[in-house]
């Protein structure tokens, strides 16, 4: 046995019982999910060594009172981040207590009063919170930037002293790993209150109302920086000069539109300014029944942030046409970068990842650009334009934590993450993240065809039909791969006469996209397109191999998988 002083952490999760009872399965996924993402890295940065776990809850020895501090610190930051877009019945939160004193180790477990006060006091800390002993307290006061809130003496079980307690206030911590990421390049939009032409004062609280919406909404996507509603509404009823505007909230494009009831309908206008020319990017109108005022508030609000965005790309884009790759900020590498993503060719890919690399350079704390970084050299390794596939692989994997670690609110990051785990197989995980980001941006294309996919790999293609239809209409400018998507959704579904549609709207199509279309005809009975199909695969692929290819499948189910190998094979693959 070996006796010394350490710092013990101790952890539990709250309300671990009541979340299993919910759901086993989903709250195990998103328990693994935080302790691979978070937590495990959290302790192993501030070296830390984990002695014991439970199902809910882990004892960790620090050498260290101050890495055991931050690293509790990060843990609840980045947890409270992870939770603001979470229901609270659905919340995976954490009690944490940390105490200094004599321990005894003993094939690799911890005995002790030092343990015990600290597993007791973990009881004690808020949820989300932590407590800390007076021992730990006196040592961090003079070295962290933490508010401490003196708790008073408290008696714990079966410890035959009292112990002073100190609640640590974290909210306002400013640590290495989690500072604030400077400010960079981004467009900014002001968004005016919408004028109401009715006459009808009640739709005075219609038009405030969808103002207010379309402001929250586009904040959710973290590529624009959107001007505040206290700002905005500072210009309710008032003539505006777009250039005035622009000058005093220093906004590069503007939002303005007026609500108008028309008999039992309402119709919205909208139009997208850029204000450095007084130019008109962009104009819509909605004209709703008016059954359900809050349903059209939502309806119009969700088509118009899914728009906006696109369009104010679309703006950029313009702009970055005349500009010199020189003189690139950030956030304009990665508008670049994304426009030659979606062109998807190995050319296009390579001058992307130029692009990626470069705007991380420029601001490596930049998470959304980590986030796209790994997203462009997904694209390498999944069509396979790199040479070395593990090298990438990790790559990948260490963009995204650092995406991750950045910012745990980015859409991206986690629809990223998603995919990811889908080529793992790990659907379960996918699942977790995709969730993720459709709750921090429900009206993301990317973001909303994905769901379509892996609904379809689960085995719920009909649903999946629906998201992806849904994402085609929420950009109706959308990348021609979601085509491919709604092709294998369909095929899933066994309905090869839609699949083959879908199919066709593709400009060109590669070695995968022909073999599902194939396999439609082969359960068609068409021999002769199901040939025509199985000879562009060969020219396409010389080196094609139908259990490779099923082999690099993700569906859930068996039956799935063999439904598109009994296509091939009436097709005609075994002649290939």
């Amino acid at each position: 046995m070996e006796q010394r002083l350490a710092a013990i952490l101790a952890a539990d999760m709250a309300g671990y019982s009541r979340l299993m009872e919910a759901d086993e399965t989903g709250t195990l996924a998103r328990l693994r999910t935080h302790r691979i993402e978070l937590i495990d890295p959290a302790i192993a940065k501030n070296k830390g060594r984990i002695i014991k776990t439970t199902g809910d809850g882990m004892l960790v020895e620090f050498q260290s009172v101050t890495d055991a501090v931050k690293c509790a610190v990060e843990i609840q930051q980045r947890m409270k981040r992870r939770n603001s877009d979470v229901p609270q019945e659905r919340r995976i939160e954490f009690r944490i207590g940390i105490n200094l004193g004599d321990i005894i180790f003993d094939d690799d477990d911890i005995f002790g009063d030092g343990v015990n006060i600290a597993s007791r006091i973990e009881q004690l800390a808020d949820v989300g919170g932590i407590c800390v002993t007076a021992a730990v307290a006196t040592q961090i006061a003079d070295r962290l930037e933490i508010a401490m809130e003196d708790l008073g003496e408290k008696t714990l079980k079966n410890i035959s002293r009292p112990v002073r307690l100190y609640r640590i206030g974290f909210d306002s911590a400013v640590l290495p790993e989690v500072e604030a990421k400077r400010s960079i390049s981004k467009p900014s939009i002001v968004v005016l209150p919408f004028d109401n032409m009715s006459g009808d004062p009640e739709q005075e609280f219609f038009a405030d109302g969808l103002t207010e919406d379309i402001i929250t909404e586009l904040s959710r996507h973290h590529e624009l920086f959107v001007i505040s509603r206290n700002s905005s509404f500072v210009y309710k009823n008032r003539a505006v000069n777009v250039r005035e505007v622009a000058e005093k909230l220093d906004v590069q494009y503007l939002v303005e539109g007026s609500v108008r009831k028309i008999g039992d309908r309402v119709r919205v206008t909208v139009q997208l300014i850029d204000t450095a020319n007084d130019a008109h990017i962009w104009a819509d109108k909605y004209d709703r029944k008016l059954d359900d005022i809050f349903a059209i508030q939502d309806e119009v609000t969700a088509a118009i942030a899914a728009t906006l965005p696109g369009r104010v790309e679309a703006a950029q884009r313009d702009q970055l046409a005349r500009a010199k790759p020189a003189n690139m900020a950030a956030y304009e590498c990665v508008l670049a970068a994304k426009v030659l993503h979606h062109r998807s060719t190995i050319a296009d890919n390579e001058r992307a990842q130029t692009l990626i690399n470069r705007s991380v350079a420029l601001d490596p704390d930049y998470a959304h650009a980590h986030a796209w970084r790994a997203c462009i050299l997904g694209q390498a390794w999944v069509h396979n334009w790199c040479e070395d596939r593990d090298a990438v692989w990790n790559d990948i994997m260490a963009a995204l934590d650092r995406a991750l670690a950045l910012d745990d609110n980015d859409a991206d990051v986690h629809r990223i993450l998603a995919a990811v785990n889908v080529n793992n197989n790990e659907l379960t995980t996918a699942r977790y993240h995709q969730e993720r980001a459709l709750a921090l941006n429900p009206n993301y294309d990317l973001v909303v065809v994905q769901q379509g996919e892996l609904l379809t790999w689960l085995g719920r293609p009909e649903e999946g039909i629906e998201w992806i239809r849904k994402a085609m209409q929420l950009n109706p400018h959308h990348p021609e791969r979601f085509w491919s998507h709604l092709g294998k959704a369909h095929f899933a579904a066994r309905q090869y006469g839609e699949a083959i549609e879908a199919f066709m709207h593709l400009s060109t199509m590669d070695s995968v996209q022909h073999a599902f279309a194939a396999a439609c005809y082969g359960w068609l009975g068409d021999e002769i397109a199901a040939a025509a199909h199985l000879a562009k695969i060969r020219t396409l692929d010389p080196q094609f191999d139908l259990d490779s290819f099923i082999a690099t499948l993700h569906y859930a189910q068996e039956a799935d998988a063999q439904h598109v190998r009994e296509g091939l094979l009436k097709a005609g693959i075994a002649h290939l």
